[in-house]
């Protein structure tokens, strides 16, 4: 949970007219690998067409690695690293954001931490300063975390009666029930109630370290302007942390149906199965073949069938989670409680439909097509490319992976599609959360508590 703050209404105006450029094709993105004088490698795409520079990082290790008992301690943490740094306390730090207009963030997700800074070419040095403030000198005044407790209490409690968050809790729970990909990544009231400043400064002595540092960086700037600012930037961090390891979990509670009942008019259904993770050999076939089922909206099979054919509910949907050690396929739906039962006899129908028979040639080239086509659409923003370089290192795609990413894409054949669907999907194995009062469905098994 991070707060994004400290910037000046003026500074996204500045940013809408600045930021987003027309999307251009992928191949015309040139990625360049920058290292420092003092040793810190960063991925920059220069873009000399609006004066400002994005820096997006992260940190390998995220909210999994949080203690046992202190779920939410890395959520809670990156809430307040731009609440006060060094000699600022909280107000002045965000004073000086804003009066500089510079854009500082912090987040946490389960396998990594997540920072991000945006400023404009004029105001780049003093940025750096600030974030090198923020990442070697967070203040944690007391203040300042009790009211950053008392936000992330409320938003537990909202999330507490809210059945999309529950049936979400209840899934992961259900399938890894020993693991800490089971715990919600902001905590629990308990666990929030008591996280404590050392607490916190352990982990970022610990955890924001430079052998865990990945950096992406895009705008106008050279490789011999940004190596001196990396250093700048992260040179104070410490040279290494804690070693750490995840273990790969067994997915639990197969074929399991969970109900949760709840007063409510429209049940929320969340259903799914182990996946595959990133640097698997099939996650592009894999990924072709989910925009077919399910991950293609108004194009998906799943839509076609719930919705279109049968008007059983609004949405339906399906996606893959690739995690660091685990892979999830899962989706869902949400319908009247007495149509949850039929709905979900569909879904499955089509799993099994998808296994069994495969694709069209006209549903894989449709599905080509699109996300071909779709990929330069993730280049308007310096944000969203810079992050995408994280992404690209953090995963080991390599630096040319923006000119061949669409040619994995296109090498998916009808052949493969078969293989991997029989490899993948399984309706019987498929653990089924459904929250509401629903009608034709019964529970295999009593849904485990997710606590406050």
């Amino acid at each position: 949970m991070a707060f994004i703050r400290g910037a000046l209404p003026v500074f996204f105006l500045v940013l809408a007219a600045c930021t987003v450029m027309a999307p251009r094709p992928a191949a015309a993105v040139t990625v360049e690998r920058v290292e420092s004088p003092g040793g810190i490698v960063a991925w920059l795409v220069q873009d000399s067409m609006v004066p400002l520079v994005s820096i997006e990082f992260s940190f390998r290790g995220g909210a999994a690695l949080d203690p046992a008992g202190k779920t939410g301690l890395a959520d809670m943490t990156t809430s307040l690293m731009d609440e006060g740094a060094g000699e600022m306390d909280s107000q002045t730090f965000q004073q000086k954001l804003s009066d500089l207009a510079v854009s500082i963030s912090f987040s946490a997700g389960m396998d990594t931490i997540r920072g991000s800074m945006k400023t404009l070419n004029t105001t780049r040095d003093e940025a750096v300063d600030l974030l090198a403030l923020a990442l070697t000198d967070p203040r944690f005044d007391k203040d300042a975390i009790e009211r950053i407790r008392q936000q992330i209490l409320a938003g537990l409690a909202r999330q507490s009666t809210d059945p999309r968050s529950i049936a979400g809790r209840v899934w992961w729970k259900a399938v890894f029930p020993d693991h800490p990909y089971g715990l919600p990544s902001a905590g629990t009231t308990e666990t929030i109630a008591a996280i404590t400043v050392d607490e916190m400064r352990q982990l970022v002595s610990e955890r924001f370290t430079r052998d865990q540092l990945i950096v992406g960086v895009v705008g106008d700037i050279t490789p011999e302007e940004l190596g001196p600012l990396l250093d700048r930037a992260f040179g104070g961090l410490p040279a290494k942390g804690n070693p750490f390891t995840l273990d790969e979990p067994k997915l639990q509670a197969a074929g399991q149906i969970f109900v949760v009942e709840t007063d409510v008019p429209q049940s929320v259904v969340l259903f799914g199965h182990g996946g595959i993770k990133r640097n698997d050999p099939d996650y592009y076939t894999a990924y072709t073949m989910n925009y077919i089922l399910g991950g293609g909206g108004f194009a998906s099979r799943l839509y076609e069938e719930v919705r279109e054919k049968r008007g059983l509910a609004y949405s339906v949907y399906s996606y893959m989670t690739p995690l660091s050690a685990a892979g999830v396929y899962s989706g869902g739906v949400s319908t009247a409680n007495a149509r949850v039962g039929e709905s979900i006899e569909v879904i499955r129908a089509e799993w099994a439909r998808m296994r069994d028979e495969g694709v069209t040639e006209e549903e894989l080239n449709d599905a080509k097509t699109y996300l071909t086509g779709s990929f330069p659409l993730r280049f308007t923003s310096t944000n969203s490319i810079a992050r995408m370089l994280v992404g690209m290192q953090y995963n080991e795609l390599g630096i040319d992976y923006l000119e061949k990413r669409n040619n994995f894409v296109e090498a998916a054949t009808l052949e493969d599609i078969q293989r991997v669907a029989r490899r993948l999907l399984n309706p019987d194995d498929l653990t089924i959360v459904v929250v509401g009062k629903p009608e034709g469905v019964k529970p295999t098994a009593e849904a485990p508590e997710i606590g406050g």
